[in-house]
Parts: C-alpha cells; structure tokens; sequence
C-alpha cells in the first residue's frame, strides 16, 4: 500500500512517501479500515523530531487522527462489519499505545486498529470532519469544559488562538457564554477569529498581548473586594515566553489552563504572581471518550464548526506537516488517502 513512513527522527526530509509499505492485516479484536481521512496535529511534529521518554517503534506511519470505511474484521469483533464508518480513538484505552506513534496511524491508504477503539460516525458528519475531532478538539473540550469550566461572563483570553485547539476553544467559551479574547500572529488570522465569534482580537506579532490586556481590561489589582481587573481565564497551550505574561494579566483567583507546549516546556517562571494573586494553573491531558461522542453532538447540532484550512494528498503530507509546524494554518489540516 501506499504510506508515509517515518524510519528515523529528524526533519521533514525522514518523512519517505512509499509505495510497497505491507498491507496490515486483522488479527484476534482487530479491524483493518480504509483510510478516508487523517488530521495532523503538533503532536506528530514532535513524534517526527523525537521526545525524551518516548521510544518510537521504526518504521512507523505517523497520524494520530483516523476516519475510514472498514475493509476487514478479526476474529472476536462483534458489532462492526465492512462499509461501517468509523472514527478511531487514537488512544488504546486497554492496551495502551497511541495511533501514529506505538502502532502505525493514518498517513496510509489503510490502517489496523483495535475494534474496542472504533466510534461510529453520524451520517451527516464527513469523514474529514470526523478525524478533525479527537486530538484538537477532544482536547479542547475537556480543557475547556471539565477541567477549566468556563462559564458565562468570565473574560477568556485564548493564545494560539488559530489552531487547530484554539478555534475550538474559541467556540466552547462563546458557548459557554464568555467574552473572548483571541489571540493570533496574523491580521489575517485575527480577522477569521473574529468572524468565528471572538469578541476582542489581537495580533501579538505587532502588540503585546499583556499590555492589550491591561489597556482594555486594568491591571489586575488586589483592590476591589479581592477580585481587581484582568481576565479570568487564560488559555495557553504555547509555554515558552508566554507563560509570565499569562500570569499577569489574570484577576485575583484567576485560572491559567494548559494542554500543551508548542513553543517550550521549560518557560522562565514567576511564582510571585501565583501566590499573591492565589492564581490556578490547572493542567489538561487529552481527552476522554466520552468527549469525542459530545463532539459528535455538538457538530450534528451545527453548535460547532470543524475548521478545515487545508486538505492534501497523501503523497504531500510532507508538506501538509509542514504548515503546521510553520504556524501557517487557521484550524486543522487533513490528509485524504
């Protein structure tokens, strides 16, 4: 079959469009799928470069997010058959392992997975709206919803906005009932945000985001019966020299959520924000299933929009990893096999 292959860490050059990689074949609770469409995420830069800790499985097709039509069913699969839709979990929640990275992922014109990782896909969701979904927006929902729980009226500052976490981010603070704040490195990109429903846009390329902040809503102060100024949530899944500037532009008890870090895990670090103004920085990690079968809710009922900047062939996913690494794409971009 037709796959990119990753047969060693590096740049985008160890990415090998191949036209002989094996076919996968079922074995016991497998299904074997045709790929319709796959997503990338900055994971898959990270997988493709290398991360500590993480022992990558050479050769190895990258593409944590799978949508496909099933060709085939191994022994002990009840309950799917050929010409079902389905959509993967990338995260083997019984074995454990990751799609794309401990096995082989979507960048193929077929994919193995393990059947009790397989969620049917509605009728009126297409296939690359479906594999836009797990990682990005998966994320998204439970940074936002279980572990953040924004609520109505609460000023949200979102950084990174344009990506493919950010505008989906956006959307469940708007949802929610947010005034937000979008945050992105382009005037082109801030204008797409605000026709996505951000309330304030700013381009932190030509203005500082932290004295946008200040302008527009004060200084945090202890003053004024504890709360102050400032905004009350601050996405950032960005670290790097962000990460202060986000301490400072949040009100007294202000919440600080993360699920990443696109520009640095080690950021320079000031806890005397933290402390005097009992900050929260709470941490997100990935999404459960249950969230993807919101998802799928909230896409049916046309309360979220999938943002699809890009599609490519599979034989350019090279340079489909490319613009995302480059910062170059609002939302998500697909591979279709």
């Amino acid at each position: 079959m037709k796959a990119v292959v990753l047969r060693e860490h590096g740049g985008l050059d160890q990415l090998r469009f191949e036209t002989d990689f094996p076919d996968p074949t079922p074995g016991e609770g497998d299904v074997v799928l045709r790929v319709r469409a796959s997503s990338l995420n900055y994971h898959d830069v990270f997988t493709r470069r290398g991360m500590p800790g993480i022992k990558i499985p050479f050769p190895v097709v990258i593409g944590l997010d799978v949508a496909g039509e099933i060709v085939a069913v191994g022994p002990g699969v009840d309950g799917w058959k050929p010409g079902d839709r389905v959509l993967v979990d990338p995260i083997n929640r019984v074995e454990g392992g990751l799609m794309g990275e401990t096995v082989n992922g979507g960048l193929a014109e077929l994919c193995r997975a393990r059947a009790h990782q397989l969620i049917r896909i509605p009728d009126n969701v297409g296939f690359a709206e479906a594999a836009a979904l797990p990682v990005a927006y998966g994320t998204a929902l439970r940074m936002m919803q279980t572990i953040g729980k924004v609520k109505a009226g609460e000023k949200v500052l979102i950084l990174g906005a344009s990506g493919g976490v950010g505008v989906c981010a956006l959307q469940l603070a708007k949802l929610a009932g947010a005034e937000v704040i979008a945050a992105a490195g382009t005037d082109a990109k801030a204008a797409r945000l605000r026709e996505l429903g951000a309330d304030h846009v700013v381009n932190y390329a030509t203005q500082d985001f932290q004295t946008f902040i200040h302008e527009k809503f004060g200084k945090p102060s202890r003053r004024g019966g504890g709360t102050g100024n400032g905004v009350d949530v601050v996405v950032n899944y960005t670290g790097g020299d962000t990460w202060v500037k986000s301490l400072k532009v949040l009100r007294v008890g202000g919440r600080l959520l993360t699920c990443g870090a696109t520009a640095g895990f080690a950021p320079q670090e000031d806890i005397r924000f933290i402390w005097t103004f009992e900050l929260q920085i709470l941490g997100s990690n990935g999404w459960q299933r249950d969230d993807l079968h919101a998802l799928f809710d909230l896409v049916q009922s046309g309360k979220l929009k999938v943002q699809i900047d890009r599609t490519y062939p599979l034989a350019e996913a090279a340079e489909a990893l490319r613009v995302i690494e480059d910062r170059e794409v609002f939302g998500k971009v697909v591979v279709t096999p």
